[in-house]
This record gives C-alpha cells, sequence and structure tokens, in this order.
C-alpha cells in the first residue's frame, strides 16, 4: 500500500500480437489503453505485431529495457492455433514466473466460458523489474485479465499485496 493512500501511477506498455488486426480493429489493445488511463496510469507506448517470435520477443525487450515501462500487458497469440507464440516468445525473458496469474486467469474464465479456458495459454512474469501480462485477444479476455485480477495488481493501495511495492523497491524509488 501507498503511504498515504494515493495510487501510484505506473507507466505501461500494450502490444497486441495478431497478423489481421490494425489500429482501427484492434478492439482489446484499445480497451486496455482505455482501462489503464481510466485506472490512472500513464501509457508510453503501443503496438501491434504480427504473431512472430522475434517481433514480439524484440518488442517486448525494447519495452523491459526502458526504465519508464513498469508494466507490460500483452493482448494475442496465447491459444493453439499454428502461429500463437506468445509464451514462447516472451517467457524465456522472465527473471521470476508468475504461476498464479495463469492459473487465476483460467479458474475465471471458466465461469464464462466453460471448458473452453484450457485452451488459455495465459502468462506473466517479471523481467528487468517490469511485470508482464500476456493474455488472449478477445476483448472479453482482456476485461476478464483486467477486472478480475491486473487491475488491482497494479494498484499500491490494493492489499495486502500488489506488484506496485515489488517494482517501486526494486528500482530504489521505494514506497
Amino acid at each position: 500500500m501507498s503511504a498515504n493512500g494515493d495510487l501510484i501511477p505506473l507507466g505501461m506498455a500494450v502490444l497486441t500480437i495478431s497478423d489481421t488486426r490494425d489500429e482501427s480493429t484492434d478492439s482489446s489493445g484499445q480497451y486496455l489503453v482505455a482501462a489503464l488511463g481510466a485506472a490512472g496510469h500513464h501509457l508510453i507506448d503501443k503496438q501491434i505485431v504480427k504473431d512472430d517470435v522475434y517481433q514480439i520477443r524484440a518488442t517486448v525487450s525494447a519495452w523491459i529495457a526502458n526504465p519508464r515501462i513498469e508494466a507490460i500487458l500483452l493482448t494475442g497469440g496465447t491459444g493453439f492455433s499454428g502461429r500463437d507464440s506468445t509464451p514462447e516468445a516472451v517467457a524465456v525473458l522472465f527473471d521470476k514466473v508468475i504461476d498464479g496469474f495463469g492459473e487465476v486467469f483460467r479458474s475465471v474464465s471458466l465461469q464464462e466460458i466453460g471448458s473452453s479456458t484450457i485452451q488459455s495459454r495465459a502468462i506473466a512474469g517479471l523481467a528487468n523489474n517490469t511485470v508482464i501480462f500476456c493474455m488472449p485477444g478477445s476483448t472479453g479476455a482482456c476485461k476478464t485479465a483486467w477486472q478480475s485480477i491486473i487491475c488491482e495488481q497494479l494498484d499500491s493501495r490494493h492489499s495486502p499485496c500488489n506488484f506496485v511495492g515489488v517494482l517501486k523497491a526494486r528500482r530504489g524509488g521505494g514506497l
């Protein structure tokens, strides 16, 4: 929790992974941008890249190295179709895996889409003091992940714990 009870805003980036979407059709990315803004965070960058391991990895790596970006939200490429490669692209970059994210996401999603949730390979982790959440590409899945998990975990006022304290402490900012 922040010392004075005020939100500590984070610098964030949004990456949409898609072979077909552009800015006009990227409803999941647009949702995440609006949601993080409404929550009081700052958008540092937003991009759309093809579902290609190396394009995804290059973009995320650059953001991990950017000290202004403390959280990265990825949407798309977490399923089982032939080109879905977000977990393979991003997991190798993690210093620590946040196992609970995928578990909780699938648990919440089970109530919404039933057994189809087993086809989600949603993952999260920490890399270079940056928290990274990889979600399915549907806007509904992004809403589920944001509203049920991510929003609270990126809110410095959420207790008993959240990732803001971890990120700020590791960057030397403390709370």
